[in-house]
């Protein structure tokens, strides 16, 4: 057998969320490299024998640099058949997957990527469906903060769809999401933040987007948590009016 990566998604927090892929890839890991948002009860799942190294990052706190990952994952895969790269959600979303890709592929180092259910997925779950024909024409998926700590400016190209927008690492710049909104004269548009989607500690609140740092702040909802933006966030309320209407949507 060669030495190989396994780049795999856990999925958005609740263990039974995990693929079956990606169950069996940690059932036979040697090594796992896992990160913050991993569900921890996962690890059990691995062999005793198992190598299990923590290299995640406290949202805007300590963290391992990521070239030290890099590093660990290129040393570890010298020595190892079956390493895996564990990561929260989906690894190719926001998650650094593919520059790990990189790394290891320059390294002569073969890898298989294994997705994850994404933390924007997990807000399904909480009756926000990402799309819906009649009031969303698809989804913008983006960072509310760029590599340089900076705001993402995409988010001006978004607001002016008629598209869901979801916002991962946007907590520290809820009054910027705010103030784009309401430039363009759309303030009214309803918001959920969802944090740790998905597990017995979730916590959700709603509220329209300009207010957004206000019902946060009220709530004491902060992260890590995602973002909804879009008529979506209000589905679940017009499916109970149409059940009690008796209307199908």
């Amino acid at each position: 057998m060669v030495n190989k990566l396994y780049i795999v998604g856990s999925g958005p927090g609740d263990p039974e969320l995990l693929t079956i892929k990606a169950f069996k890839a940690i059932k036979n890991a040697q090594v796992i490299l896992f990160d913050n948002l991993v569900n921890v009860d996962l690890l059990d799942l691995a062999p005793k024998n198992c190598v299990k190294c923590y290299v995640g990052k406290k949202p805007y706190g300590k963290y391992v640099p990521q070239k030290n990952i890099n590093e660990l994952i290129v040393s570890f895969c010298n020595k190892f058949q079956r390493v895996i790269r564990l990561k929260g959600g989906d690894p190719y979303i926001f998650g650094r997957g593919f520059e790990e890709w990189l790394t290891a592929r320059a390294h002569g180092i073969e890898v298989e990527y294994i997705p994850g259910i994404s933390s924007m997925q997990g807000a399904g779950m909480n009756a926000i469906p990402l799309t819906h024909r009649d009031v969303s024409e698809g989804v913008w998926a983006m960072t509310g903060m760029k590599r340089d700590g900076s705001f993402a400016t995409d988010l001006a190209l978004a607001v002016r769809s008629k598209s869901t927008v979801v916002i991962y690492m946007g907590m520290q710049k809820l009054h910027e999401i705010a103030r784009t909104y309401v430039l363009y004269n759309k303030g009214d548009m309803p918001v959920a933040v969802i944090q740790h989607a998905s597990l017995p500690q979730q916590k959700m609140v709603r509220g329209v987007v300009k207010d957004l740092a206000k019902i946060c702040e009220v709530q004491n909802v902060s992260h890590p948590a995602i973002i909804v933006i879009g008529e979506v966030v209000n589905m679940q309320y017009a499916q109970q009016f149409a059940a009690a209407q008796q209307i199908v949507i």
